[in-house]
Order: C-alpha cells, then structure tokens, then sequence
C-alpha cells in the first residue's frame, strides 16, 4: 500500500496570519511539521499543498528550502487542493497534515500508518475519533477512493475540512478510531492564536529543536497548570465554520 502524505499550508490565516512560516527554534513551523512527518518513515511520498495565491509564494519558497515538493490550488476549496495535488502520482491512502501543528509525535504518525495498513478495507483512520491527544498531535488517513468520491459529492463546509465528509458518514464508509491513554483531549498545542504560539514556545524551549514524545508532552503539561492556563480558554472552530 503506498500512502502520500500532505500538508496543508498557507499564509491566509484569518487568526493569525502567516504562522506556518513563524521560526521556532531556528526552523519554521512547517519545517517542523515536514520533519516529524519525514522522520515517522511511514509515507511513501511527502508535498505540501498550498494555494495559488500570491501571498503564498513564500510557502512555496520554503518547500523548496526543506526539499519538500509543492502543489498550488484553491483557497477555500481544500479538497480540491488535495485531489489536485494527487494528479498523476500513484497513492493507495493520503495521511493529512496541517502546517499549524509542529508537535507532531513521529511515533504517532508510525502507528497510525502501521494500524491502517493492517486492516483491509479501512476508508479512514484518525486518533481523533474519539480525541485521547492534544489537540495539534492528531493523525488521520483516508483511502484515496473515498477522498476522490468526496471530492465529487461534498458541499459546503465539508471542502474545506477535506475528510469531514468521510468521517461524519460511518454508513457510508469502513472508519477506525486510534486511542492513546491517558486520556488528554483538553491539551491544545494546535498554533491558531497568539496564546497558542506562547505554549508551544514553552514547550520547545524545555524540550529543544526535536520532536517531543506525546506521552512526554502530556506529562509535562499536566505538570504545568500555569502553562496550560494560557491558551485553555482558546476555542476551536467549529467543522461547519469555514
């Protein structure tokens, strides 16, 4: 089975603009998020899909500095960014990423395209379902035939989330959860907010410039109630918000 891996990545923020190209410690923020996907071993072929924007030529600038090939499409319509993106390359399975996320666990990444493999007929598979993670650690794939099929049926809000369509129809397609304990849905290390970027910062000054464990992660978070306290009160979208 041959899985592609994309990220998602663009400038356009409406939250906090520009925040894939942010450094930390040294890196960008989607260069972390390329190198913990890189250093997982589990994707065949790794590009980041961005749009056609102007704006977004500095993300395409920094693919070609991470040696990360790079595709261009729509704004809004992100699954047709990632269809498009999938033209003529040879893919089973897409495990999506989003360049807001540089504490991605590679380990996680590993287990997720190992379990995923194993089980034949899966259309998707997500640690988010239900969420055991922090928010921001998160994996999800998607059989290619079931991305392709929403790319022709999807409407509205479900373009824009890109797997939204597949995993909100359980009849309709073969799903799996992947769960970690303990329990650690209410840690948020997603870069959405300000407030955010001061979190991870925390963490990456603790931890330095390498992927942290997310059990690690959790611990320290939990240890650490005034550094948890500073984006808690940051709400997530929600799916049917563009």
């Amino acid at each position: 089975m041959r899985i592609i891996g994309i990220v998602q990545a663009r400038t356009g923020s409406t939250r906090l603009p520009g925040k894939v190209l942010r450094e930390l410690s040294g890196r960008s923020v989607l260069g972390w998020v390329v190198r913990a996907v890189r250093e997982s071993r589990a994707v065949d072929e790794l590009l980041v899909a961005t749009t056609a924007e102007a704006a977004d030529d500095a993300v395409e600038a920094e693919c070609a500095r991470l040696g990360a090939a790079c595709s261009r499409g729509p704004v809004d319509d992100v699954l047709t960014r990632f269809t498009a993106a999938l033209a003529g390359r040879p893919g089973d399975a897409v495990m999506r990423f989003t360049a807001d996320c540089p504490l991605l666990d590679p380990a996680v990444i590993r287990e997720a395209a190992l379990v995923y493999r194993a089980v034949p007929g899966l259309d998707y598979l997500s640690t988010a379902l239900p969420r055991t993670l922090p928010r921001g650690t998160d994996v999800e794939i998607v059989g290619r035939a079931a991305l392709e099929r929403a790319d022709r049926e999807a409407d509205a809000y479900h373009r824009t989330h890109v797997t939204s369509y597949v995993h909100t129809r359980p009849d309709d397609f073969r799903i799996m959860g992947l769960t970690y304990p303990p329990e650690a849905a209410d840690l948020r290390v997603t870069l959405d907010t300000e407030e955010d970027w001061n979190v991870i910062g925390r963490v990456v000054r603790e931890f330095g410039d390498r992927p942290v464990p997310v059990g690690a992660l959790v611990r320290w978070l939990r240890d650490r109630p005034e550094v948890r306290a500073l984006n808690a009160h940051v709400e997530q979208k929600a799916l049917q918000e563009a």
